[in-house]
């Protein structure tokens, strides 16, 4: 018996990938599944893909079952975790799936979420400088939503390295509709996305605008301004995300793809592809990773990084694990692979 597991909100796409992806995890037992919405169901009746999993019952939210466990996944609606997480024990590793804990900034987080602002957490994207140490050193960790970790781990770097400028960073991201939720809502509905493309909450005003803005500009260690618009496409899961900001005269596309291979070359879920070779989603489904590709647009003087992850798996539910392994001192990739499945 490994550590007991917890997991609020195991009804939705995100619950069920963690679930799924639990499932092979050597030293982490799923005690307790907890799904108000469905509750006294089998889990394969809520998640038929887990047929391998047939003991598991799904229970109602109770706060006091979660804190009996060694280690708790929120995968809760906005605003549902700050009400269950004083209920925890200070010794429980907690990994947030939802946006409650991500956002320093008090005033962006109540105008964009319309709550008042719980706090913040240690944010959990392994990936920029310095937040190792940081998630394996916490026992309260934000997950980072799923466009803000394609984003972040494509613009970083250069950021970082002051290849580009913060003061115009534009991001164009495509996701499946798995992104929304769970919910049956009518502009979800199979009829309504199928053979169909839309943008949906422009002019700055989509919630994963200011977690953008934040990583961004702690990685760049100066102010990053974001216009994010999102698109919705016809597929389930996955993210392709158009990345670009104004290059620094005199920079050439060998030094941002130097800035990026220095970067990731040791990561093991982060791959730059070879040169002429564009990310595509297919080529991430199921896999926790992150393809990139760079170019220098010279005409316009931009630098633009395209992104692609599975919004459920490294988006989401992978992310989520590969935190929990840091935070336990396990090895980071323990269940997780960054092998797609194809076709």
């Amino acid at each position: 018996m490994g550590l007991r597991v917890a997991i609020a909100g195991a009804s939705g796409y995100a619950g069920g990938e963690l679930l799924r992806l639990l499932a092979g995890h050597p030293e982490l037992d799923v005690v307790t599944a907890q799904a108000d919405s469905r509750a006294g169901e089998p889990l394969v009746a809520v998640h038929p893909q887990l047929v391998g999993l047939p003991e598991l019952t799904l229970t109602a939210a109770d706060p006091t079952a979660l804190a009996e466990a060694d280690v708790v996944f929120l995968a809760l609606p906005h605003g549902a975790s700050a009400q269950v997480a004083p209920a925890l024990g200070a010794d429980q590793l907690v990994i947030d799936l939802g946006a409650d804990f991500r956002l320093v900034d008090r005033p962006a987080f109540e105008r964009y979420y319309g709550l008042p602002h719980p706090g913040c957490w240690t944010y959990g994207l392994p990936e920029l400088p310095g937040a190792r140490a940081r998630i394996a050193a916490g026992r309260r960790i934000a997950n980072p939503g799923c466009y803000p970790t394609a984003a972040a781990l494509a613009l970083a770097p250069l950021l970082a390295a002051d290849l580009v400028a913060g003061e115009d960073v534009v991001v164009v991201a495509a996701s499946g509709t798995s992104g929304a939720g769970r919910k049956p809502l009518l502009g979800l509905l199979g009829a309504e996305v199928m053979g169909d493309v839309s943008a949906y909450k422009i002019g700055g005003v989509h919630q994963h605008t200011p977690e953008i803005a934040q990583s961004l500009t702690a990685a760049a260690g100066r102010p990053v301004t974001v216009s994010f618009t999102p698109l919705l496409v016809p597929m389930p899961r996955g993210i392709l995300a158009t990345c670009t900001a104004r290059l620094r005269p005199g920079v050439a596309a060998g030094q941002l793809r130097a800035a990026l291979e220095s970067a990731y070359a040791h990561e093991p879920f982060v791959h730059l592809l070879p040169e002429g070779v564009l990310p595509h989603t297919a080529a991430t489904f199921g896999g926790n990773s992150v393809h990139l590709q760079v170019a220098a647009d010279e005409v316009a003087g931009r630098a633009v990084v395209v992104a692609a992850i599975d919004n459920l798996v490294k988006g989401a539910a992978g992310q989520a694990i590969q935190n929990a392994n840091i935070a336990l001192g396990l090895p980071e990739t323990t269940a997780l692979s960054a092998l797609g499945v194809a076709p």
